[in-house]
């Protein structure tokens, strides 16, 4: 098993956080991740990492797409990680 972390990172155009975020959390992917989170940071950005299991760390995985750019202040920026030290009590709280 291959447990790989989206991350997806926008900072918002100015003043429009409040609604990036909201956008963030509206969005529904194709298929339901191990976990998501969804973060603000200041200067307006707003971060989500989904954890994906795998066959291997390059399979294609649902992604969050780009916002419209009026709501954006630059290009999303995506990256993939992939675990090293998954164990099931990092997603079940135990």
């Amino acid at each position: 098993m291959t447990v790989v972390t989206l991350m997806w990172e926008a900072r918002a155009a100015s003043g429009r956080g409040g609604e990036l975020l909201e956008w963030a959390r509206a969005q529904r992917l194709g298929a339901a991740p191990l976990r998501r989170e969804t973060f603000r940071a200041p200067g307006e950005r707003v971060l989500v990492l989904t954890w994906w299991e795998t066959d291997g760390p390059d399979d294609e995985l649902p992604e969050l797409p780009e916002p419209d750019n009026g709501l954006i202040g630059r290009p999303v920026h995506r990256w993939r990680f992939q675990s090293l030290d998954f164990s099931e009590a990092d997603f079940t709280g135990g």
